[in-house]
């Protein structure tokens, strides 16, 4: 197994909104880059919510987002996981968490959590809620953007997604 370390968030200060994946795959680890692997539908849902040029550079995506006020990020800090990109791969016995209650304290107008995928969600109620404040922030799964979640068309895991727009227009 081998050992794997998460990216630092993607966030400004003042960002409503966290998405959190679980650990980056190994198309992202190579690029250094949030959802690298070619078809991972993440940039494309981003591209229609946002209106982001698909081809414009990663920092101009990742530019977008924090300018929305959206906030990336994965559950996972660091962890073993088999030679795969599969969250079933992790060793669950190896994962430390990132900091939660110190990236809370830095971004206190965060009001939502998007989870990509049940992975994330799952390892963030294991690894993190009981340490942060419960009832404070809202929690929601969506379907994870990851070319393995074949049960969903892009369209249809799009129209999930426009959900974290929802939110932003409540703020």
């Amino acid at each position: 197994m081998k050992q794997i370390a998460s990216f630092p968030a993607e966030a400004l200060p003042d960002a409503k909104i966290l998405i959190l994946g679980s650990i980056p795959g190994k198309a992202s680890l190579s690029a250094h880059q949030y959802y690298a692997h070619p078809r991972n539908h993440f940039w494309p849902i981003m591209s229609e919510l946002l209106a982001i040029d698909p081809t414009s550079p990663y920092s101009a995506k990742i530019l977008s987002l924090k300018l929305a006020g959206i906030a990336l990020w994965d559950v996972v800090k660091s962890c073993h996981r088999h030679n795969s990109s599969l969250d079933i791969d992790i060793d669950r016995n190896s994962i430390v968490a990132n900091d939660f209650a110190g990236f809370f304290l830095s971004h206190p107008n965060i009001t939502h959590l998007f989870f990509n995928g049940l992975t994330a969600e799952k390892t963030f109620e294991k690894y993190v809620k009981p340490d942060i404040f419960a009832g404070k922030l809202i929690y929601r799964r969506l379907p994870s953007t990851s070319p393995a979640h074949a049960a969903m068309t892009f369209q249809q895991k799009l129209e999930s997604w426009r959900i974290l727009m929802q939110s932003l227009a409540k703020e």
